[in-house]
């Protein structure tokens, strides 16, 4: 008779181990917003990550005074838990690469990941992650801070396999509001709540795309925001779909 053999040695085990990451990541813009989320978070515990972001955060003129104070509040005794990233400019504004320079040099070795957004296709990204390569190597940086890819626009969903194969990539996000405003009134804006951000063909198939290169590679894929925040069973119901559904692994509040 042939030895049983368990599946855990049979199966195919991947490629490659995913992160162990929390599975909700929340967004904050301003230094108030910022220090009221690392307080909920100390309560709390390290079981989410916190976003501080100089994309839709900092007012125009402002880019250098708004990337400094993100650097003196995660230098501060309120990030207890040292669980927070930014999200720096995206490609096409001056200032992304003044952001990673004040990012690396003062918080390089803290700062929980850099999230890049709006990239419209592989060649800006592979750029962007070697630039804030090389400032850390110029900094004295000894770790690969894991950065964060925003998919948000068509360029990178067509090319968002060759974008989930580059170095130091531990998430791809889906961005959902700017996808579909991407499409110039093709995709209703009712698409943007369920079960619209859920079912409308363009969506899901964007969606499925996203979690499927993630996978492949051994990098978590993140849902967007539920736009029903204040209504407990519909945030719930939505990151179950994200999860059952399509395979998402984490989450933005």
């Amino acid at each position: 008779m042939n030895n049983l053999v368990h599946p855990n040695d049979a199966l195919f085990k991947g490629e490659k181990a995913f992160p162990v990451i929390p599975s909700c990541e929340h967004f904050a813009g301003s230094e108030k917003l910022i220090l009221k989320a690392l307080q909920i978070q100390a309560e709390l515990g390290p079981i989410f990550n916190i976003t501080c972001d100089c994309e839709d955060g900092a007012a125009a003129g402002q880019e250098r005074e708004h990337a400094e104070m993100i650097v003196r509040v995660l230098n501060s005794e309120a990030n207890v838990h040292k669980m927070a990233g930014v999200r720096i400019h995206d490609y096409t504004h001056a200032a992304w690469r003044q952001d990673v320079d004040i990012f690396v040099k003062n918080i390089g070795e803290l700062v929980a990941y850099i999230t890049i957004p709006k990239s419209t296709n592989a060649a800006q990204v592979r750029e962007m992650i070697s630039y804030i390569q090389n400032k850390c190597r110029e900094c004295g940086i000894q770790r690969e801070i894991p950065i964060h890819v925003l998919i948000e626009t068509h360029g990178a969903l067509h090319e968002v396999f060759e974008i989930a194969a580059l170095p130091w990539i531990q998430v791809l996000d889906f961005g959902l509001m700017d996808f579909v405003s991407g499409h110039h009134g093709a995709i209703p804006a009712s698409a943007m709540r369920s079960p619209g951000q859920f079912e409308h063909r363009l969506l899901a198939r964007a969606k499925a795309e996203v979690v499927a290169a993630a996978l492949m590679h051994g990098i978590v894929p993140a849902h967007n925001v539920s736009l029903d925040l204040k209504n407990v069973e519909a945030t719930f119901n939505d990151a179950s779909r994200a999860r059952n559904e399509f395979g998402f692994l984490r989450m933005w509040s």
